[in-house]
């Protein structure tokens, strides 16, 4: 190859010294020569370029040898090594991004949110260095209290005019607002801590008080609201069997709450169709549901507990199960009183304090009871014979004593006396059923006395009438005597044989019988 001449500067010649410095003037050059190749040679290249970054910075600091961290040391030949190392970029600074979000949203609130699920790198995933602190660390827990100041004890703190005693005012604010964070959840306390509030001791010792108040009456109305019966309501339990009920098509719809008592709540509903044939469903229902709570039944266990068709079982149930037995045992005396012809409702079915019978009125209009109407004197006279004969039948033919009868637990319908409220009615054996029927024989007399019957016997006549007694005392006080030593002898034939002995007989001793 042929060589290359390579213009060099010219020496300087005679001549003045502005023409060697007129940045017009031709520049003074010097041929090299040399081969094409060299030229082309990219070596050469960089010798030439670093010769002229020497001449132009000829100051250079001396860098320590070792390995520059530079793209030169990472090998950038993949794709995929790229995309990753651009990906963990944006997802740090996406990271970056959601905490100041949360602190933007957060602030001093002391319900604080997270957006940790959110995060593309956890913090043990980072490359961050070992002084940074993880930002879990240095959250702050909105639900731990803060620990007010211990005090030593000496009972002070610091020295002089900055003396600090357990006493202080501010001191006892800051723990009484800490310790209202250990109140019940359902008491609002609100954010005291971050407000730094400074609670005295009456405040404090007030709100504690009230706290505990409404803690307790909170758990009354849930038991009031799970376990009774309010008035003209139902708990859960007893709407679920109603519901029940309806769906099975027993009972067409429920109306409403007809009558009220200490003991149940009376309900009247439409019958639908029975399940069985041989089982009539009477067009109008009356449903009594006995009250869940024992407050109304604790002092009346002696008209169960002595029976002895219940009393095995009495024992061994829990007061709350007790109130089922009254329906159970309501259900079985309109049982024998319907066998043996006496006017009383007809049982539907029973369902653990729910007992439904039939309707005595019409319409959804109950029918009065006896207090409440207004009869003729051959309608009283004509109803105190129906009743003579009906507590006569109760006690000889079903075996029963009312308990409880008098005007309020007698309704007059289609002209007749008609029986209710039975769940109290005990068996004569019982021991105190001829009080029972004593008592039953006084409020009887003395309502049909006062009405105007003139046939009406007194209480001590109409008690032998109706129980075959013959209990000659001339006053009321040796009668009841009488009528108690009966009673005791009964009660310990019962005990000494294991046996019922029957007080209605016309004979001089009474037989002995068993059910």
């Amino acid at each position: 190859m042929d060589p290359v001449e390579v213009a060099a500067a010219p020496e300087a010649g005679p001549g003045p010294a502005w023409q060697s410095k007129c940045p017009w003037g031709a520049p003074n050059t010097t041929s090299i020569s040399c081969s094409l190749a060299d030229v082309m040679s990219e070596q050469l290249a960089k010798e030439l370029q670093l010769e002229e970054e020497n001449a132009a910075f000829p100051e250079v600091v001396a860098v320590a040898e070792g390995p520059f961290i530079t793209g030169e040391n990472i090998d950038t030949s993949s794709d995929l090594m790229l995309a990753q190392m651009l990906q963990m970029e944006f997802d740090r600074e996406y990271d970056a991004q959601l905490r100041r979000e949360e602190k933007k949203i957060n602030g001093d609130s002391k319900v604080s949110i997270s957006f940790e699920n959110y995060r593309k790198v956890h913090p043990y995933d980072s490359d961050s260095s070992e002084d940074e602190v993880d930002w879990q660390d240095t959250r702050h827990d909105p639900y731990r209290a803060d620990k007010p100041t211990t005090t030593p004890r000496r009972g002070f703190i610091g020295k002089g005019k900055d003396i600090t005693t357990k006493h202080d005012e501010v001191v006892c604010g800051r723990k009484n607002t800490a310790r209202m964070e250990n109140f019940a959840p359902e008491f609002q306390v609100g954010d005291g801590i971050g407000m730094d509030l400074k609670l005295s001791n009456q405040v404090f010792n007030a709100l504690k008080q009230h706290a505990y108040s409404e803690e307790r009456r909170s758990a009354r109305l849930h038991e009031k609201k799970e376990h009774s019966t309010a008035e003209k309501a139902v708990d859960p339990k007893t709407r679920l069997l109603l519901y029940k009920m309806v769906s099975a098509g027993m009972l067409e719809t429920i109306t409403g709450c007809i009558s009220t008592g200490k003991e149940s709540v009376v309900f009247h509903a439409y019958g639908g169709i029975s399940e069985t044939e041989d089982k009539v469903i009477p067009p109008e229902c009356a449903i009594k549901v006995f009250k869940t709570t024992l407050n109304e039944f604790k002092n009346r266990d002696k008209y169960i507990k002595d029976d002895y068709r219940f009393k095995d079982r009495f024992s061994k149930l829990n007061p709350r199960k007790v109130i089922r037995m009254w329906a159970e045992k309501e259900m079985h005396n309109l049982t024998r009183m319907q066998n043996a012809g006496i006017p009383c409702p007809q049982v539907v079915i029973l369902k653990k304090h729910v007992l439904v019978m039939s309707f005595i009125g019409q319409d959804q209009v109950p029918a009065p009871k006896l207090k409440d109407v207004t009869l003729s004197s051959e309608d009283m006279k004509t109803a105190y014979y129906q009743v003579f004969n009906m507590m006569q039948q109760l006690y000889k033919e079903c075996k029963l004593v009312h308990a409880d009868l008098s005007e309020y637990n007698m309704l007059w319908h289609d002209g007749k006396v008609w029986l209710i409220d039975v769940s109290q009615s005990v068996e004569p054996t019982h021991p105190h059923g001829l009080e029972f029927l004593f008592r039953d024989c006084r409020n009887v007399s003395q309502f049909f006395q006062k009405g105007g019957v003139a046939e009406a016997l007194n209480e001590r006549e109409l008690f032998n009438a109706v129980s075959g007694l013959n209990i000659t005392a001339d006053n009321e006080v040796d009668f009841q005597e009488e009528i108690e030593a009966l009673e005791k002898m009964n009660e310990d034939h019962v005990q000494n044989h294991g046996k019922k002995l029957s007080m209605f007989s016309s004979d001089g001793d009474p037989p002995i019988y068993d059910e």
